[in-house]
């Protein structure tokens, strides 16, 4: 099976670049590899249509040039999508809508094996990723171990306020499976903000920076072509 580059990377406690799409048009990741640049694409599946072939492809594209692929999804259908998603060959799926630990952890359940030990819900599935094999194989749960997992904070609930967002973090890498990154959504935080003001009023990077600025986590906000990497608890 195919090694997985961005797990490659944060093993290796190195920084990652990436840059993010929400074109289902192959021949741009195509360009993106084609600059030696970037480690990782995200295409950001929450923000327009696509279809199965389509993640197939974007994966195909990807491989050609040594780079993951990361799909951020919907809060729902997120363990359909999730699933479709590593068997067409991404190696890391960013989850929207998290509100806490619970949230959290069951998303990181989506991406691991069905095993005692891994205590996932992915079973053995004859995909893309599996080929020219039928999966279960000692591989197969490897590969799903490798999926990185990342977190969108961003709702207006305890797990977005600064007073607990680094605890309830906490309490979700102690326990196992445990998640690889979190990701503030800035925008999304700074909108339900109070006080509420017009978003005329508000240019999207003063949102931004205001929210990144309350929280007291690292946060990796990837766009226009910049990633932070957060270390691995896992």
């Amino acid at each position: 099976m195919r090694p997985n580059k961005l797990r490659e990377l944060l093993k290796s406690n190195k920084p990652t670049l990436s840059t993010h799409i929400h074109t289902t048009w192959p021949s741009v990741v195509e360009a993106i590899g084609h600059t030696g640049l970037y480690d990782y694409v995200e295409f950001v599946g929450e923000y327009g249509p696509f279809d199965l072939h389509d993640l197939d492809n974007l994966a195909r594209a990807a491989d050609i040039y040594n780079m993951s692929m990361q799909l951020k999804v919907d809060q729902e259908p997120r363990g359909f999508l999730a699933q479709r998603a590593i068997g067409s060959g991404f190696h890391s799926i960013l989850f929207a809508d998290c509100r806490s630990a619970a949230d959290v952890q069951e998303c990181v359940r989506i991406v691991r094996a069905e095993t005692p030990e891994d205590g996932g819900t992915y079973g053995v599935a004859t995909r893309r990723f599996t080929y020219m094999g039928y999966g279960g194989t000692k591989e197969y749960v490897q590969a799903l171990r490798d999926i990185v997992v990342a977190i969108m904070i961003e709702k207006p609930t305890p797990v977005a306020t600064p007073a607990t967002a680094t605890s309830v973090w906490r309490t979700a890498v102690r326990r196992r499976p445990a998640p690889n990154r979190r990701r503030m959504g800035a925008n999304r935080i700074a909108l339900r903000k109070p006080p509420v003001r017009a978003l005329s009023a508000v240019p999207p990077s003063t949102a931004r920076t205001e929210a990144i600025r309350s929280s007291p986590m690292p946060v990796s906000t990837p766009g226009r072509g910049s990633a932070v990497r957060v270390p691995s608890a896992a």
